[in-house]
């Protein structure tokens, strides 16, 4: 007669390793205090106590944003067409 074992698995993720984010990094000036650090904690401890923010450097953060064009031509004709339905006698009644 069989019968199944169970066996403890240990849980893993479905990734090879797991991620890491690190506090220390490549020696780095600060422009705030022209101090050197190798701590990011340390880094940004220092930039909220001077009340500064620490913003990346994404160029697409300086383009303009875009606007959507207005077309007046569609508002103009669904405020004709609501004024003909008022007109009429159509109203909407509340719920």
């Amino acid at each position: 007669m069989f019968r199944k074992v169970q066996t403890a698995r240990p849980k893993r993720s479905h990734l090879s390793a797991p991620m890491i984010n690190s506090d220390t990094m490549s020696e780095v000036q600060s422009m705030h205090d022209g101090k050197v650090y190798t701590s990011k904690s340390a880094l940004r401890a220092t930039y909220r106590a001077a009340g500064l923010e620490e913003v990346g450097n994404d160029p697409a953060r300086l383009r303009p944003r875009k606007r959507p064009k207005i077309d007046r031509k569609a508002i103009k004709q669904t405020v004709l067409k609501a004024k003909a339905r008022f007109d009429r006698g159509e109203r909407v009644r509340a719920p």
